[in-house]
């Protein structure tokens, strides 16, 4: 007779057994237990745990505080803000032929943010009016403002309104046109094009991505406009020469690349985990469709991080030891995505991928900060004049521009610069 047979058996006498049987077990067996054990559970996302917290209060100003801030997706929101202000940051100020002494404004930076911000708020919001009866379906989401009736259909869309149309004029006038522009185009591809294609084509995993490139690329356009601002020039940049002018906009369209490529390995790892709950609620992801193809895209775009950080070297964004420090975190979330491939999500590889992804990420683009082009040469010449520093900086760019037009034959004296001149 074993012990849960014996009539006289306690129930601490059961529990004490069975943290025996847990103590004394081989150790092979004890690993076996924890690679079959469910390790891949993902937390609750951030609406759902302030759902409940504004549940929890009485009704009020907070209460309703915390319903609108769940229904912005304030751990989303943020992440793209973080992405925005890195590009913006990242733009290479100190040695761009646009303005040599140019300082980042403070004030476009803020206005960048907050509208950044509220578009993201609106396209979330939009986001959740749409599929409220579909995030009833999943554990992750189903506790979600409008699935708890928290909020109204029609107070979430004035909402989702008045949040997008403050922050697209809040980036009209406080930043430039083109950002603007990208933000507005962001909020109709995240509610318009990738909510919809959730239920139609895993495509909608690729416009999802895209979506995330976007906010950087505005960062970058940011600063750019702020630079030209202060290059002298009376006419306003256009969006032409902000996106696509090569001297200035490969380094926002790689940053963009750096996060579209970013969000396979991330996404496709978080959606192995919940994969059945996708299937049932109706959602075509590749997870559910296609698992072991999941994995392969989530290897395929981890491997891609490398030459793109080696690209921001090549164009002059960051120094090349960039390519050296970020690499050993690419080289991290690609030994993950490879155990996750090999493991087809199982003993715990999802969540490892995961959680790699999310520290990743800021990790990479701290990297990229400190390694910034012209960082260090102008912490190191701090203490010269502010002319000097200029003169310095204007001589670094006819040398580098006699360089360009030696390369491409270009032998008239007149259109070269006097590469003797003595440095100050």
């Amino acid at each position: 007779m074993s012990t849960f047979d014996h009539p006289t058996t306690t129930p601490q006498a059961i529990q004490n057994t069975v943290l025996e049987e847990k103590e004394t077990a081989l150790p092979h067996r004890r690993r076996r237990r924890k690679d079959t054990a469910d390790s891949n559970e993902i937390p609750h996302d951030a609406s759902s745990q302030l759902s409940t917290l504004s549940s929890a209060l009485p009704s009020g100003i907070r209460s309703k505080f915390f319903t609108y801030l769940a229904l912005s997706k304030p751990r989303l929101s943020f992440l793209v803000v973080l992405t925005t202000t890195a590009a913006y940051s990242l733009f290479p100020v100190a040695a761009t032929p646009l303005s040599a002494a140019m300082s980042l404004s403070p004030l476009t930076l803020l206005n960048l943010t907050t509208g950044t911000a509220l578009c993201c708020a609106s396209a979330n919001a939009l986001n959740m009016l749409i599929e409220p009866a579909h995030d009833a379906k999943m554990s992750r989401t189903r506790n979600r403002p409008l699935v708890r009736g928290l909020l109204t259909s029609q107070a979430a869309l004035v909402f989702a309104l008045a949040t997008g149309v403050l922050g697209v004029t809040l980036l009209d006038f406080g930043v430039n046109p083109t950002c603007a522009f990208l933000g507005g185009l962001n909020i109709i591809l995240y509610a318009g094009a990738y909510t919809p294609l959730k239920r139609i084509s895993v495509v909608n995993t690729w416009v999802g991505a895209l979506v995330g490139g976007i906010p950087p690329l505005m960062g970058w356009v940011a600063a750019a406009g702020q630079a030209k601002a202060n290059s002298g020039d009376n006419q306003p940049p256009g969006w032409q020469e902000l996106l696509f002018d090569p001297a200035t906009s490969a380094g926002g369209w790689l940053v963009a690349a750096l996060l579209f490529a970013w969000q396979f390995p991330h996404f496709n790892s978080l959606s192995w985990t919940i994969r059945h709950e996708y299937a049932n609620a109706g959602y075509r992801m590749l997870a559910s469709i296609n698992p072991r193809k999941n994995a392969l895209v989530g290897l395929r775009y981890a491997l891609l991080m490398l030459p793109i950080c080696a690209g921001l070297s090549y164009v002059g964004v960051t120094g090349w030891g960039f390519v050296a420090t970020s690499g050993v975190v690419n080289l991290w979330m690609i030994r993950e995505a490879w155990r996750f491939y090999r493991l087809e999500g199982q003993k715990g590889t999802a969540r490892g991928l995961f959680w790699a992804s999310v520290w990743h990420l800021p990790i990479v683009l701290v990297l990229a900060m400190v390694h910034k082009r012209g960082l260090w040469e102008r912490f190191w010449r701090g203490g010269l004049d502010e002319d000097v520093w200029e003169e310095v900086l204007v001589h670094e760019h006819d040398e580098e521009k006699a360089r360009e037009a030696v390369l491409l034959g270009k032998n008239d004296d007149e259109q070269l610069p006097i590469l003797s001149a003595p440095r100050p």
